[in-house]
């Protein structure tokens, strides 16, 4: 009789100890995932905030650079696209981030040129609103940059938990999947010219 109560608060101790283990590995997963889900939410964010930006600038350069019409329109008909092209954490893959990146690549080659212009128009570089916009494009250039690799770093960890074994089995039986990170684009090793 004895034996059975021995056998029996083994298997209890076995049963707690990986439900405790698949409780806790379940939940660290989880956590990663909310926070590559965040990193996500803020580097979006950042690219709105530059999308909200665009029309300020573009309508102070079109007081200045009327005959730029071009330009302009490219700027417009970017935005338009990259703001299009939106990001969902459930649903993330490499072709649906490559899209997103050539989008955003697209709008940033448009503010280079639009930006450019300013070497034209000397009272356009002297303009404090111009100025400003330009600070605030900045910025908000450096902070994409910042928030691109803050996600990348929290995709990592989320990958990297995810993959390791034995969480990896409990992964595939929650459905939890590896996240695409942000990569360069091609070609972005050489510094792009601007030219009218």
């Amino acid at each position: 009789m004895k034996k059975s109560y021995v056998i029996i608060i083994i298997i209890a101790v076995v049963v707690l100890g990986l439900y405790g283990w698949v409780k806790g590995t379940y939940n660290s997963m989880v956590s990663v995932d909310e926070s590559a889900t965040t990193a996500l939410a803020n580097l979006q964010s950042t690219y709105q905030r530059r999308a909200d930006l665009i029309p300020n600038l573009v309508e102070t350069v079109k007081g200045y650079a009327a005959h730029e019409k071009e330009t302009l329109e490219g700027v417009v008909a970017a935005r338009s696209k990259a703001t299009q092209i939106t990001l969902d954490p459930e649903k993330m893959t490499p072709e649906k981030m490559k899209e997103f990146q050539t989008a955003q690549g697209e709008l940033s080659s448009a503010l280079g040129r639009l930006i450019a212009i300013q070497e034209n128009y000397p009272d356009l570089k002297a303009n404090e609103n111009f100025r400003e916009l330009q600070v605030q494009l900045e910025g908000t250039e450096n902070r994409i940059n910042e928030a691109r690799n803050t996600y990348n770093n929290v995709v990592q960890q989320y990958n990297q938990t995810v993959r390791t074994f034995p969480n990896n089995i409990l992964a595939g039986i929650f459905g939890f999947e590896t996240k695409a990170k942000f990569e360069a684009e091609a070609g972005a090793e050489k510094a792009p010219q601007v030219k009218f």
